[in-house]
């Protein structure tokens, strides 16, 4: 047996999220079938995170154990042979006899890419959110600055989500003009369920004056999902490193 450490990328938009469900396509179930074909034994991959239905990876890991007996170096072309266009394999790695990806990982980076145009776009719909507003990126980075450290991110977990340890230290949070685009930038060594996406929702409110940079700091101290804004959509988010 070996066992395996691949990263991949793949487009969300036609994915009912990472993870298996009865009854919807999944990432990971199309990975577990194509892949399969040229281990020749069913494989359980385990990813580094479960990403929402829609949201897209430049970098997941994925790791999994196998006898199967093709080279490592022949894994990422003959991936391509089995898997569906919008999943790709970018490299493969043996790693040592119980490495897991999802906790064996140290942080995460996640990018999220927002459009201030209110131009319909059928070509960037799925990828980012098609806001129709300008923002003022200056309040916005100043607000941002105040998730950095360790907080609780209570008034960013998804409202009715299971109960988990609400803590996470971010160690980066930065917005950037990227030709017309805004795209966020945030590290950490974890994230609650859907807590980008909130924390972008509510930092939008501050950008189109909602709130302000203070606002948003009394926001992160009340602990409570009910005062922040709304989740941002899910097509413009992005899974772009795991750190190990």
């Amino acid at each position: 047996m070996r066992t395996f450490k691949l990263a991949i990328a793949y487009d969300g938009t036609r994915y009912h999220g990472w993870q298996r469900q009865k009854g919807q396509t999944t990432v990971q179930e199309v990975m577990e079938e194509g892949l399969a074909k040229i281990f020749g034994e069913p494989l359980s991959i385990t990813a580094s995170g479960r990403t929402d239905a829609g949201v897209h990876a430049l970098g997941q890991v994925v790791s999994f154990s196998s006898g199967g007996r093709i080279p490592l170096q022949n894994i990422v072309a003959a991936a391509r042979g089995v898997l569906p266009d919008d999943i790709a394999v970018l490299s493969a790695h043996l790693a040592p006899e119980g490495f897991n990806a999802r906790f064996d990982a140290l942080g995460k980076r996640y990018i999220y890419r927002i459009v201030q145009s209110g131009k319909q776009d059928p070509f960037r719909v799925n990828y980012t959110w098609l806001l129709g507003e300008k923002l003022d990126i200056a309040k916005m980075q100043s607000a941002a600055q105040y998730i950095i450290g360790t907080h609780d991110f209570s008034s960013f977990q998804a409202s009715g989500s299971t109960p988990t340890q609400p803590e996470r230290t971010v160690s980066e949070a930065l917005w950037e003009h990227v030709e017309d685009e805004l795209v966020f930038s945030v590290a950490g060594n974890g994230f609650l369920y859907h807590m980008v996406r909130n924390l972008v929702g509510s930092l939008v409110e501050v950008g189109n004056g909602q709130r302000s940079p203070e606002d948003f700091c009394e926001l992160l101290a009340a602990r409570d999902r009910r005062l922040a804004g709304k989740t941002a959509p899910a097509a413009g988010l992005y899974l772009k490193e795991v750190y190990y």
